[in-house]
C-alpha cells in the first residue's frame, strides 16, 4: 500500500466505539430502553458484539425497514441519557492521544456514531481530540482523513482499514473489537496491536524513522 509519507509530527486519526471507548454497556442500555419504548424486541447483547457499521444496519435487523430512519432518529434522542456514562475509556486510550500530542502531531476522531453523541462520550471521558468528525463509515471516513491530512487511522473493524486504504494513510489495527488479529490482518492492515497499550512504543518508532529520513 502506498501510504502518505509520515513527518515528524504525524496526524493520527482514531475510530471511536471498541478503539478509544467500549461504549458495550451503554449502547446495550440504549437498545434495552429504546426497545421498551417501541415495543419491539432487540437483543441488546447480540447488538454489541457487532458495533462499527452504520446504527440502520442493525436497526434493520429488528425493524422494517420503512421504520429504520425515526427509530434510528429515536436512538440518538435516547442516546445521551442511556449510554454516555455507562461508557468507559478503554485502556491506554488517554495515553495514544497523549503520545501523539507529545510528538508535536494532531488528533482527530473520525466515527461512524452520530457527530453530537461521540463528542459527549469524549467530553464525558476527558479525551480532546482536535477534531471530532461523525457519520462517516469505511471508506467514506476518507473524506475527513484526507481533510485533515492524516497519516495514520487507527481503528478495530476491517471498515476502518478500508478507509485508511482510502486515504493513503498508515492502518493501525485494535484487536479491542469484533475483529480478531488474523482478520485484521487479511483486511490489510499495516500494524497490528493487541490494545492501544501498545500505541505509543510504536509510535515512537516511526516517528525516529520518520526524522531519520
Amino acid at each position: 500500500m502506498a501510504a502518505m509519507l509520515p513527518t515528524p509530527a504525524p496526524t493520527v486519526g482514531f475510530d471511536l466505539d471498541m478503539t478509544l471507548i467500549d461504549s458495550r454497556p451503554g449502547i446495550r442500555a440504549c437498545y434495552l430502553a429504546l426497545s421498551e419504548r417501541t415495543g419491539v424486541y432487540v437483543d441488546a447483547d447480540l447488538a454489541v458484539t457487532r458495533l462499527g457499521p452504520p446504527l440502520a444496519e442493525e436497526l434493520v435487523n429488528w425493524f422494517p425497514a420503512a421504520d429504520v430512519p425515526a427509530v434510528a432518529d429515536l436512538y440518538r434522542a435516547m442516546y445521551p441519557e442511556y449510554a454516555i456514562a455507562p461508557t468507559v475509556a478503554l485502556t491506554g486510550a488517554r495515553e495514544a492521544v497523549a503520545a501523539v500530542r507529545a510528538a508535536g502531531g494532531r488528533t482527530l476522531v473520525v466515527t461512524a456514531k452520530y457527530e453530537p453523541n461521540a463528542k459527549l462520550h469524549l467530553a464525558h471521558l476527558g479525551i480532546e481530540p482536535d477534531v471530532v468528525v461523525g457519520d462517516l463509515w469505511a471508506e467514506d471516513k476518507a473524506r475527513a482523513l484526507r481533510e485533515h491530512g492524516a497519516h495514520i487511522y487507527v481503528g478495530d473493524h476491517t471498515g476502518d482499514i478500508r478507509g485508511a486504504r482510502a486515504a493513503e494513510a498508515l492502518s493501525v489495527a485494535v484487536a479491542t473489537g469484533p475483529c480478531g488479529p488474523e482478520e485484521l490482518r487479511a483486511a490489510g492492515a499495516d500494524v497490528v496491536l493487541d490494545d492501544l497499550t501498545g500505541f505509543p512504543a510504536w509510535l515512537d518508532t516511526y516517528v525516529t524513522s520518520a526524522q531519520r529520513r
